[in-house]
């Protein structure tokens, strides 16, 4: 759907909400009923007659634009370029992870050693790449969807995996507020996607509760970070020991 089509149809959610008909719309812009409701059937039209229905919405040009995009479908992955422009520099990976913990401005500058200058660049780039859309007073809106992931075989999970897996699993996870578990098992092919599923809404509860306790005192928080998996996979270390008639199992 082009731009101005999604300008349009937002334009009629708006009418609709305010009570405004097309004729009474056609009455304070000097038009014919059977005239507005062609220009909105065609689902174009020029941006000066977007700009004197939105002053009869009384609604600025830049709030119809920012609910447009509001209503666009939100990204569960990356492209390979865009995950390659974000991993080249480590201060702008470190940014999209702040964002996808829906840090604010002031939390990253105050936590890192970046100035605000570079944070609103940083901030700029990312909009540029389409993961966030930047806002004034440096705000922004997320353009990923909660069930976003990096790609499993692109360059950031690479990054993680090369810089991040083995300090993180190196931990004794020994705290009363820490666990570890693996837990191997064959279950039915049907039943894996539930349980993975599951799993999914496990980490959207922890990424919703981090939201919710932002509201708390810093003393009162805590950084943790979950780590879910599954996969179909045998222990390496251990298929030498097979006996040969279990090895068609592999």
């Amino acid at each position: 759907m082009s731009t101005t089509q999604d300008l349009v149809t937002t334009l009629k959610q708006e009418l609709k909400s305010a009570g405004i008909t097309y004729a009474q719309l056609g009455e304070r812009l000097g038009m014919a009923e059977s005239s507005i409701k062609r220009v909105f059937a065609k689902g174009d039209m020029p941006l000066s007659r977007i700009d004197d229905i939105c002053r009869v919405l009384k609604l600025d040009f830049a709030d119809l634009a920012r609910r447009v995009a509001d209503q666009q479908p939100l990204k569960r992955e990356l492209t390979l370029a865009q995950e390659k422009a974000v991993v080249a520099d480590r201060k702008l990976l470190l940014m999209a992870i702040c964002c996808l913990s829906q840090w604010t401005f002031e939390q990253i500058v105050s936590t890192y050693e970046i100035t605000e200058t570079e944070c609103f660049r940083l901030l700029a780039k990312l909009d540029k790449l389409g993961i966030i859309e930047l806002r004034p007073l440096n705000r922004y809106r997320l353009k990923v969807s909660k069930t976003f992931r990096w790609r499993p075989h692109g360059p950031v999970m690479a990054f993680f995996r090369g810089n991040v897996v083995d300090e993180y699993f190196a931990g004794s996870f020994e705290g009363d507020d820490e666990l570890l578990l693996l837990v191997h098992g064959s279950i039915g092919q049907s039943l894996a996607k539930p349980f993975a599923e599951r799993l999914q809404r496990v980490a959207e509860d922890f990424a919703q509760q981090h939201l919710a306790d932002q509201r708390l005192p810093a003393s009162q928080r805590k950084p943790y970070t979950l780590v879910i998996g599954l996969r179909s996979w045998w222990f390496k270390a251990f298929v030498d020991l097979w006996r040969p008639q279990a090895s068609g199992q592999r």
